[in-house]
């Protein structure tokens, strides 16, 4: 196994928890392979881990274990066995969830989301995709697969100099998956579909919410309709509104696909459908705004921020008193202290007493690292309006 010397700088890094080391502080790495296992050492050649080298990024190592025992496919598939033993708990009964959460489960740059009997892979690093038969051979040891699909098609790989790709990597393509999620079915196009369609980082704040549901609910940025299908049963009635025409697609197929009547569906952009609801004296009793990140660099933070506000705002004047907020921000770099205090200004701005029933995060199946803050990401706020 090829040596990689780092600097102090990047020992620290062990040291803290993180398991990311930048190539600023590689010393040498000059016998060293793309996407090698390689040994972690210092310059007075002391042992730090093994890592996952990358000759292009600048995230140039990726720690698995600071164990000194060889990272091979026997230890690759106790990870993965340990992350799928977990869920046995955390998933209990879910039919689709993130079996794999990368950093999250000690396998840093690999996604493994499971959709019945039916697996989506993604490698988004160097040393993943060398990896990559043999991940598909452990899960198809582990499980009765019916289909394992990749979706590379994500740009981050282009700074790991990969390309972008998907496709069936074993046993049958297969073109939809239907699954139960909190007693509603869903049907998912896992090849290409956005983000195989789940959003399974929602999983149990969609369940949570529908206790809150009643009356008029309006959800914003509803895609397949995984909010709005989860909360009809406790609402008069739906209104889901997305720009997309694919997402709302396939969100009537699962309203048919429940036999559910008292959705509509509207093609817009949510930020101008607020706006002019608002105008037009429409009213509803819950809210639900779940939109994709605003800010996914810290420049963007401060319009993020501005967006959600307005998000917010909207929202909050169209609520009827004892009305509920759900409300949503999957920016990691939007801190929930910022995302707070983002709606707390459009509270006051609404005239709106706002109180905090539930603060919620991403699905356990999403495991957040205390020394690693890039793992919580999604921040979830369910708010009673008065």
């Amino acid at each position: 196994m090829a040596k990689v010397v780092i600097s102090s700088r990047g020992v620290e890094r062990i040291l803290s928890g993180h398991p990311w080391i930048y190539r600023s502080d590689v010393v040498d790495a000059s016998g060293a392979e793309p996407g090698a296992v390689v040994e972690l050492v210092d310059r007075r050649k002391r042992f730090w881990g093994q890592a996952l080298y990358s000759s292009k990024s600048q995230i140039a190592l990726r720690l698995l274990t600071r164990e000194p025992r060889p990272f091979d496919r026997a230890f690759l598939a106790e990870r993965i066995r340990a992350a799928a033993d977990y869920r046995k708990n955390i998933a209990k009964g879910a039919q689709a969830y993130r079996l794999v959460a990368a950093e999250g489960d000690l396998l840093p740059s690999l996604v493994i989301d499971r959709y019945g009997e039916c697996f989506v892979v993604q490698t988004l690093s160097q040393g993943m995709e060398k990896l990559k038969p043999a991940i598909v051979e452990i899960l198809q040891e582990l499980y009765s697969v019916e289909s394992i699909v990749e979706r590379n098609d994500v740009p981050v790989r282009s700074l790991e100099g990969l390309s972008e790709q998907k496709g069936t990597l074993a046993r049958e393509t297969v073109a939809e998956v239907v699954v139960e999620e909190h007693g509603v079915k869903f049907a998912f196009d896992l090849l290409n579909g956005q983000k195989t369609g789940g959003f399974l980082d929602q999983r149990e704040n969609r369940g949570a919410a529908r206790a809150y549901a009643r009356g008029r609910l309006l959800d914003c940025f509803t895609y397949a309709g995984g909010f709005a299908l989860t909360m009809a049963s406790a609402c008069k009635s739906v209104v889901g509104i997305d720009s997309s025409a694919e997402g709302l697609a396939l969100a009537r197929r699962n309203q048919e696909m429940n036999g559910l009547t008292n959705l509509e569906w509207k093609e817009a952009n949510c930020f101008d459908f607020l706006k002019a609801a608002d105008r037009a004296g429409e009213r509803f009793d819950t809210v639900v705004l779940d939109p994709p990140p605003f800010a996914r660099q810290k420049s963007s933070v401060e319009s993020a921020l501005r967006g959600y506000r307005e998000l917010n705002l909207r929202a909050l004047k169209m609520l009827n008193p004892e009305g509920f907020l759900v409300t949503c921000s999957c920016s990691y770099h939007v801190s929930e202290a910022d995302f707070l205090g983002a709606i707390a200004s459009a509270a006051l701005d609404a005239h709106r007493t706002v109180t905090v029933v539930e603060r919620r995060t991403q699905s356990r199946d999403h495991p957040i690292l205390l020394t690693v803050p890039e793992t919580h990401y999604l921040k979830c706020l369910i708010l009673r309006v008065q």
